[in-house]
């Protein structure tokens, strides 16, 4: 998927112009709307400072929660523009509005060295339609279209791909191109050994990702709930593990056809529900009591996973081992977030696919240990099954 960068531009092709910037700042709020972690906003930092440097007037476009279509105090970007503020130390324009002649006014009146965010670009009715009166709209607020929102790239909405139907050129920010590079690298050439590691609730989430993955990898390692699905395909108890029973059926297929590719825990850790911590203890997958749940993967699984990603070259991870927010069944995600960090001092290329994977590294405080922790778990989930973005197709070609 090569795609025109904005460092692709020439030096001057920004120099005074309105460079529309499709972000991802749909970032975490607590109840006074206080943003609780900004790391959407850091990532997206160089792309705005090299906009800046060769004279271009950033105005961004993002969305934030699930407003509906229509306007939500509490999903409005006003605490994301005092926080670029804070980050950038620059002016801060920030308009209540996004299709509007207010909106316009302020594109036009754009100042260098000033920033201008627009209002929740999902406030709008057509914005998630992918409108094309909206879309023509959204284009005339600049001159160079600029997509840095991973995130919401896997969306074909009116600020994300149908903008680009009227704007040209249109090109990957520093932050896209980055996701793309490593993704599609460990996708298209990756240096062996190459294992992913897949976890999270659900096999259904994951079977795409499972299909794509098995022919590329040397070794697919499987942790969480959806453990348990290939467990009950392999005739063993699961007590009242989360299983999906309409799954069986391709979970035995996929141990059929993964061989001794695909791993699942050996041990793990179970408990009589999430809340009874005290209760939690280890026992062989063969033993699961029928009273009790799966809860995170066991110490020997969390060991033998280690092993595998100590010798491996490139890792994806997508998705936690077990219920990583509720301790004590957070020890096997943090096992792999720390063996995934000394694969990396150790020359390995790291890859964490986002969402519940990205938390985790965060909360075991090795994050800045990967090589790339992606800004996108839909996105980086669909991109990992071999989906075409829309968001990244509507842009122009390198």
């Amino acid at each position: 998927m090569k795609k025109r960068s904005i460092k692709d531009l020439d030096e001057n092709a920004l120099r005074g112009k309105r460079v529309l910037v499709r972000a991802d700042f749909n970032v975490p709020l607590d109840d006074q709307c206080e943003i609780t972690d900004d790391m959407r906003i850091r990532a997206a930092l160089p792309t705005l400072e090299l906009i800046l440097e060769r004279g271009g007037r950033p105005i961004i476009l993002s969305h934030l929660g699930r407003p509906k279509g229509k306007p939500e105090q509490k999903y409005s970007l006003q605490p994301v523009a005092k926080r670029i503020a804070e980050l950038t130390g620059k002016k801060v324009n920030f308009v209540e509005s996004t299709d509007s002649d207010e909106a316009m006014s302020a594109s036009r009146s754009l100042l260098d060295g000033e920033i201008l965010l627009l209002e929740n670009t999902r406030f709008l009715g057509g914005e998630e339609k992918n409108d094309p009166r909206l879309a023509r709209a959204l284009s005339e607020l600049g001159d160079v279209f600029v997509n840095d929102a991973f995130g919401a790239a896997h969306r074909a909405h009116a600020s994300t791909a149908g903008i680009a139907d009227h704007l040209r050129p249109a090109v990957c920010g520093l932050l896209m191109q980055r996701e793309l590079d490593y993704l599609g690298a460990a996708l298209e050439k990756p240096v062996r050994p190459f294992i992913a590691i897949l976890g999270g609730a659900k096999m259904s989430g994951k079977i795409d990702v499972i299909e794509s993955l098995l022919p590329k990898v040397d070794g697919l390692l499987i942790g969480g709930a959806m453990a348990c699905t290939f467990y009950k395909a392999m005739g063993l108890e699961t007590g009242t593990s989360l299983v999906e029973p309409d799954r069986v059926e391709m979970a035995k297929a996929m141990l059929d056809r993964g061989g001794f590719k695909l791993t699942l825990p050996h041990d793990c850790v179970v408990a009589p529900s999430m809340d009874a911590g005290a209760k939690a203890h280890v026992v062989a997958r063969s033993e699961i009591p029928a009273d009790e749940m799966m809860l995170d993967i066991g110490p020997a699984s969390a060991e033998s996973f280690g092993r595998a990603i100590a010798a491996a070259k490139t890792v994806i991870w997508n998705g936690p081992m077990g219920v990583f927010e509720t301790p004590p069944f957070d020890k096997g995600t943090l096992a792999i977030a720390n063996a995934m960090a000394a694969a990396t001092a150790g020359g390995a290329t790291t890859i964490v696919g986002g969402g519940d994977s990205a938390a985790a590294v965060a909360a075991a405080g090795v994050g800045a240990k990967m090589s790339h922790v992606s800004t996108g778990g839909g996105a980086s989930l669909e991109f990992l099954e071999g989906k075409k973005l829309p968001g990244v197709e509507a842009l122009d070609d390198a």
